[in-house]
């Protein structure tokens, strides 16, 4: 898998939202010289989000028990300028963090749960690690990382004053057969945000 791809997609996405179109900065900023350093600046970290994303291939941890995945992925933001809320929605492994004020408000969906049974060495051929039975099958590593990665970048945006608004990074638990998002929406965390970016690794 191309992980800096993955960081790519992911930033291109929320720094399209950010340049909405009925907010723009005066004078308009050049989105593409925007985008393309940007993209620069994440290839410059990629080998500091490598590790966060195989830190969190290693950990596996399941819906809801994601302790050490969150924590790292909220540390990450807290050490890149951003306000985090833990345990949001009654969920301990759960986050929103915050960074900018006003509108328009840009919700980047993070995910970094495991599934149960599927152990597996980083290698090409079938090879379950000692000890552990969940692992990383959907790429939700990747999907954590690059989605704290896109946040950081359009928070950088927003300091330097080519975007105007707010990012929010949302750590969204158990995505894989426990619903975490919709406790996060019924406990209103979703409420005044303009935007939202999903997206998901693949081949």
């Amino acid at each position: 898998m191309n992980l800096k791809r993955y960081f790519a997609l992911s930033l291109v996405s929320a720094g399209l939202l950010a340049a909405h179109p009925a907010l723009p900065p005066t004078p308009a900023p050049d989105v593409n010289a925007i985008k393309t350093q940007a993209l620069k600046d994440i290839e410059g970290k990629y080998d500091d989000y490598r590790k966060v994303a195989q830190q969190i291939w290693g950990f596996a941890e399941v819906g809801y028990k994601e302790t050490k995945s969150s924590a790292l992925l909220q540390k990450t933001l807290r050490e890149n300028g951003f306000s985090v809320q833990a345990g949001v929605a009654d969920i301990p492994t759960a986050f929103v963090a915050t960074y900018g004020s006003g509108k328009p408000v840009i919700a980047i969906l993070a995910e970094y749960d495991a599934l149960p049974g599927l152990s597996q060495q980083a290698a090409a051929e079938k090879k379950a690690v000692p000890g552990l039975d969940a692992g990383h099958g959907c790429g939700h590593n990747l999907f954590g990382t690059a989605s704290v990665a896109a946040g950081i970048e359009l928070k950088k945006l927003i300091k330097e004053g080519k975007f105007k608004g707010t990012v929010k990074v949302f750590g969204c638990p158990a995505e894989e057969g426990g619903s975490g998002k919709v406790y996060l929406v019924r406990a209103g965390l979703f409420q005044g945000v303009d935007a939202a970016v999903h997206w998901h690794p693949s081949n």
